[in-house]
């Protein structure tokens, strides 16, 4: 592809690394529900309990994963929680099901692959300060390319055996942790893995000296309050596909194979609409910051489409609308947080995506309950009101920081 020729050999390599494990990541949790409910034959409350067990240890590794950033050191703390996560997944065939140890495993993989997760992202952010936004964003592409790769394979892998997709993904972590293993080694000692100007150099293997306590971080509420509420609002509203849109379909007498073209839309939007995605940055959303709230007047609009037309081609276009939302907001939250927050970026990362991993465990359970009692619309207007809260949210973050005391470069929210 001729816009990579830009970038440097070792940008290339992470980027294809990335690819390679989030196709390996998608094999396997698309499969989740199906390989309780259709392998061990328990109920759908049993599955549901085991993608809950998943997003709580998400919650812990994003929290834990960010505080550990410079005590650890990032070749420790990304090695380490690929490593382990890739023994969990090895694990799954020998558990074979066994419900007593299939419970903590998921929870345990659930959080050892989300430990890396915010380790990862400020990574890039040091390594790569000068571009950083526009590296999030094709790291972004990338990894959203090998996820519609590994979720093509997932089918495929699941008729022959679900261990085998387990064991997929656990290949694909354990190689990106020896890919990561190879590269900090390469470059420790000799660069720094920071590079804001006004912060002590940290090698990459190396942990940097304490900085402020947790609660003086948490104390910085403009980084990441309500930035993080924005983020736990939006992963609520998206549960509307799954909870809402799903179980329409099904009950509409459509295949099963409809609900997927959706998201096979969102993934071929994500890579062929980045022309559309920069004109809106260019001309309506310069910061970050109005990135963000740009990308909630997408979803709030996503789902008034359902609310008012609540058929399939209703369907598509809200997609269109909510994959435009996301490819605003998915990079500019760590980009926002990695020039703002300098050394303390991996604790406000995890911090931001913990706080977006509740937005996941409550939003199931709640858009689901409702739509047992009153169907999709009821739910729809949920989504509605929540991408309205997201939105608001955001706002009141883009007025705050606006002034922010702690930026690192200068860069002011629009």
């Amino acid at each position: 592809m001729k816009f990579l020729q830009q970038y440097p050999k070792e940008v290339k390599g992470f980027l294809a690394a990335s690819l390679v494990n989030s196709a390996g990541g998608s094999l396997m949790w698309p499969l989740t529900t199906m390989y309780v409910f259709d392998e061990l034959g328990r109920s759908m409350q049993d599955a549901g309990l085991v993608i809950l067990l998943q997003s709580l240890g998400g919650i812990g590794g994003q929290l834990l994963g960010g505080a550990l950033y410079h005590r650890l050191g990032v070749k420790k703390l990304i090695v380490g929680s690929l490593v382990l996560n890739a023994l969990g997944l090895f694990s799954l065939p020998f558990i074979n099901g066994f419900w007593p140890l299939l419970l903590p495993m998921m929870l345990f993989i659930g959080f050892c692959n989300s430990v890396s997760l915010p380790a990862i992202q400020a990574f890039i952010g040091f390594r790569f300060a000068d571009r950083r936004g526009e590296l999030f964003n094709v790291i972004y592409v990338a990894n959203n390319l090998g996820i519609a790769l590994g979720t093509a394979l997932s089918g495929v892998l699941a008729e022959i055996s679900y261990h085998l997709s387990f064991v997929a993904n656990g290949l694909t972590s354990f190689g990106f942790a020896m890919f990561f293993l190879v590269y900090l080694t390469r470059i420790s000692g000799s660069e720094a893995v920071e590079q804001e100007g006004h912060h002590p150099k940290v090698k990459a293997s190396a942990p940097s000296p304490d900085g402020p306590g947790v609660w003086a971080l948490l104390g910085n509420i403009r980084i990441y309050l309500f930035l993080g509420f924005g983020s736990l609002f939006m992963w609520f509203g998206l549960s509307v596909w799954h909870t809402g849109v799903s179980p329409f379909l099904i009950s509409e007498g459509m295949p099963k194979t409809a609900f997927s073209y959706l998201w096979t839309i969102n993934g071929i939007l994500i890579f062929i609409a980045q022309p559309l995605n920069t004109v809106i940055k260019r001309w309506f959303a310069r910061t970050d910051t109005a990135q963000m709230t740009m990308s909630a007047v997408f979803y709030t609009a996503a789902y008034l489409v359902i609310v008012v037309l609540h058929s399939y081609p209703g369907f598509v276009l809200a997609m269109v609308l909510g994959t435009l939302g996301e490819m605003l907001v998915s990079p500019a939250i760590p980009a926002y947080i990695a020039d703002r927050a300098g050394k303390s970026a991996p604790f406000y990362i995890g911090v931001a995506g913990g706080m977006g991993s509740v937005g996941r465990v409550i939003g199931p359970y709640a858009m689901g309950t409702l739509y047992d009692s009153g169907g999709l619309i009821p739910v729809a207007w949920l989504a509605v009101a929540i991408a309205g809260m997201s939105l608001l949210s955001f706002i009141l973050h883009a007025r705050l920081s606006k002034n922010d005391p702690y930026s690192t470069n200068g860069r002011m929210a629009a």
